[in-house]
């Protein structure tokens, strides 16, 4: 299955270049909206996983992320994927599977704020502590902060930081009330294990590791140049460094799932599903694995499509797209029904000043462009 979404993918985008030439920001918009809806939508599978626990379809689902759709599709998009790997430097496979180590720990944390806050709610916060750590971090990191705060781009870029952290805070006062309004019964019915403060601290922490994935992909620039030089269009240059980053994610994921396993007896969830269908939780648990990996997928190609002038709105877009989609689930799986008009009002207050911190970040990049 997820083969074939990589070849439709593939053959949508060669449809665009023959029609389009290489830039086509219409085209690279709607690679941004499936990729948002893909990123919004991949825990709706997970909540639909019967008689397992939360460790088993994690793992299961991580395995279809991080290790089989990343395989597939670069064996699809690059000519010598083996080739590529074998010869590719090994300070830099070693620095990017590093990197992609710290980063699983920020997906593990945002699996679990998902988990605790739900879909709507997890959703925001975590994306809004991503974006904020994850504009701020490289900069801090790289010693290039002093200079952002020297230029006009670099102040619009911090006041939009700014503002995603006040849309942070609105949606948290949201999340306060909801806990405090809805009884144990009308929270479980919604989200089945809400816990406010637990998640939100696994979205600050999901935030502060997303950042890596940055370095992740800078380490991995010379395997993107050997891509290149062996044959692999340079739009997919990106994909064998997504398979080197993606088994480190693994890693970090696959050795705290097992702990789990081994620490609440729950290795029996592999072979048994009690009185549900074990191939049906299997196929859940692919189904959103797959689904989670091409968020990647689509970003990437919407990148390349958005050409020299629009490039800055990509990330803009994503995250507006992800934010969206992610609350139009959260209201259609009805987290949010029992709670009063003020707190919907306050989400939806927050949501906004987080769509509009990141077009204000996105704004700052253009004017550094």
């Amino acid at each position: 299955m997820g083969g074939v979404a990589f070849i439709v993918a593939r053959f949508l985008l060669t449809l665009g270049e023959n029609r389009f030439m290489d830039t086509n920001p219409l085209l690279g918009v709607l690679l941004h909206a499936v990729g948002g809806l893909a990123a919004a939508s991949f825990y709706i599978p997970y909540t639909r996983v019967k008689n397992w626990e939360w460790e088993s379809f994690w793992l299961v689902g991580g395995i279809f992320s991080w290790l089989i759709s990343p395989i597939i599709a670069a064996l699809i998009l690059c000519p010598n994927l083996v080739g590529i790997l074998s010869n590719a430097p090994l300070s830099s496979l070693f620095w990017t599977y590093l990197f992609g180590v710290l980063w699983g720990v920020g997906g593990l944390t945002f699996g679990m704020s998902v988990r605790y806050l739900g879909q709507s709610l997890g959703f925001s916060i975590s994306l809004g502590f991503c974006a904020f750590f994850g504009t701020l971090i490289p900069p801090l990191f790289l010693g290039t902060i002093l200079g952002l705060m020297q230029s006009l781009s670099g102040v619009v870029v911090l006041v939009g930081l700014g503002v995603c952290l006040g849309g942070i805070l609105v949606c948290g006062l949201a999340g306060m009330r909801k806990e405090k309004q809805l009884s144990e019964e009308e929270k479980k019915a919604s989200v089945k294990e809400f816990n406010f403060m637990a998640g939100l601290w696994l979205a600050f922490f999901a935030g502060i590791m997303s950042a890596c994935m940055a370095f992740a992909f800078t380490s991995g620039d010379p395997i993107a140049a050997l891509a290149v030089k062996m044959g692999t269009p340079s739009i997919f240059s990106n994909m064998p460094i997504l398979v080197v980053v993606m088994l480190g994610g693994l890693t970090t994921n696959a050795v705290w799932c097992i702990y789990l396993n081994v620490k609440n007896k729950s290795a029996a969830n592999y072979t048994t599903a009690g009185s549900a269908s074990l191939p049906v939780n299997y196929f859940l648990c692919a189904l959103a694995g797959i689904t989670w990996y091409l968020q990647f997928f689509f970003y990437g190609m919407g990148e390349t499509r958005m050409g020299a002038t629009f490039s800055f709105s990509s990330w803009t877009l994503h995250m507006a797209f992800i934010i969206v989609f992610s609350n139009l689930w959260g209201l259609l799986l009805k987290e949010w029904k029992a709670t009063d008009r003020k707190t919907h009002g306050l989400l939806f207050v927050g949501i906004a000043v987080l769509v509009i911190s990141t077009i204000i970040v996105g704004y700052g990049n253009y004017l550094k462009g």
